[in-house]
């Protein structure tokens, strides 16, 4: 799964602060409900901080089995499901069937989604006229808005130019 962000930068950049924040919020999520920090969860959640943008749990399993294989599938499901829930990770679905996470958004640059049908590439952007006109029609409307996403579907160019390809690749 590609995640491609405008001029190549990544649009869910976190810096050390930011993560630095996240892991206080979960520690202390941790604290207030007993939960230990184990080696094995350690390991899953700093692979994921580290990790691409848009984890399924099965990505995240092949990147933690590389450095330790004993983890099992339940493991890397909890601790994302805790992130989840500690307001860490955001789960996103994307019209595949398929969970991803990523970083919060209040750890990260706020960013929307354009998502290929075709091939499944995920392209971040942000654009100020989109979130400028959201906030104007919700103020038209007397909304006050907690959180939002915006996901466009369609078929990225690589797609498309490979539609317009030749299949022989000559011209």
């Amino acid at each position: 799964m590609a995640v491609i962000a405008k001029e190549g930068h990544s649009v869910t950049h976190v810096d050390k602060v930011a993560l630095d924040r996240l892991r206080a919020r979960l520690q202390a999520y941790m604290a207030k409900k007993g939960l230990r920090s184990t080696a094995q969860r350690r390991l899953i959640v700093d692979t994921f901080f580290s990790g691409a943008p848009h984890m399924t749990i099965e990505d995240l399993l092949t990147e933690v089995r590389a450095r330790d294989r004993g983890i099992g599938y339940a493991t890397v499901y909890r601790t994302l499901k805790l992130l989840a829930e500690c307001g860490v990770a955001s789960e996103r679905r994307f019209g595949d069937g398929l969970s991803r996470y990523e970083l919060a958004d209040d750890a990260s640059a706020h960013h929307d989604h354009l998502i290929c049908v075709s091939c499944g590439k995920i392209i971040e952007f942000e654009e100020p006229r989109i979130e400028a006109l959201q906030d104007e029609i919700a103020a038209k409307y007397g909304f006050e808005v907690n959180w939002h996403k915006h996901e466009m579907y369609g078929v990225c160019a690589d797609c498309r130019d490979a539609k317009d390809a030749p299949v022989s690749g000559i011209a």
